[in-house]
């Protein structure tokens, strides 16, 4: 039976792909995922050809881990499409209806803002209909938004998150940056503050030059989804193997106090 990314008693860390060019290597990094102990998959098609973004081929994504959960994701860096926002969502759709469990959903979608979140009127209904045809497709919405460059106070996040949940996502995710001492005390109060407030799941995570111990520690402080990659590289994402050893090295969350020692 596959898994999911709701309802889970601690984070879900789940595979990041997103250079991938061809079906064989996505197969072959799913796979490679599993053993390394992947919980999840988040897929990025943006590397992938359009005329391999076929449910037949997202099925077979699928299968190759048949006990995960799938996410897939197409930003603005799609090779072909880039910032056609229209063009790009109807390969999520497909993925939808090809079983996927969660389907990303840009927050500035069809109407691009520097803090990625639309505020035209007409987009928003764009938006909330594009998540309802979702919905009726069988998958979860997962509303993101990327503010690397700025810092966002503790309050500036959780009104953001409450305005993506208004829309109708069922993940609520902003990843900010943290470049200063103060800034990632902020985003530790933060990520409380949202486990405190939100009733929805939420991915709060960080860039920059501190952002590495949130990227770690997050989870611990309710982030319901941490992405793992597969080579260490001067980002703020840890890779599979290191983000499990440290998380399976702290015997707490602020969820549930104290885990079970196996």
């Amino acid at each position: 039976m596959r898994a999911s990314f709701f309802k889970r008693k601690s984070t879900v860390i789940t595979a990041l792909l997103t250079q991938e060019d061809s079906v064989e290597k996505l197969l072959s990094r799913i796979q490679e995922a599993v053993p390394l102990g992947a919980e999840g998959i988040a897929v990025e098609l943006g590397s992938l050809p359009p005329e391999l973004r076929t449910p037949e081929n997202y099925r077979r994504f699928m299968d190759a881990a048949p006990e995960l959960p799938f996410m897939f994701i197409l930003y603005r860096n799609d090779r072909w499409l880039g910032a056609d926002d229209d063009a790009r969502q109807k390969f999520l759709l497909d993925a939808a209806s090809a079983g996927a469990e969660v389907i990303d959903v840009m927050g500035d979608l069809f109407d691009p803002a520097p803090y990625e979140l639309a505020v035209n009127p007409v987009a928003i209904e764009k938006q909330k209909a594009l998540i309802r045809e979702i919905h009726a497709r069988g998958a979860k919405v997962i509303m993101s938004s990327h503010l690397s460059n700025h810092a966002r106070t503790a309050q500036e996040v959780l009104a953001h998150l409450r305005e993506q949940e208004s829309r109708g996502a069922d993940i609520l995710k902003i990843v900010t940056g943290v470049n200063t001492e103060e800034e990632l005390i902020e985003a530790f109060r933060t990520t409380m503050l949202l486990q405190r407030e939100l009733d929805k799941p939420f991915v709060h995570l960080c860039n920059g030059k501190f952002s590495r111990p949130h990227r770690f520690l997050g989870p611990k402080f309710g982030v319901a989804i941490a992405f793992a990659v597969f080579t260490e590289t001067p980002q703020s994402q840890p890779t599979i193997p290191q983000l499990k050893n440290v998380l399976g090295s702290i015997h707490w969350n602020i969820q549930d106090g104290p885990e079970a020692v196996e």
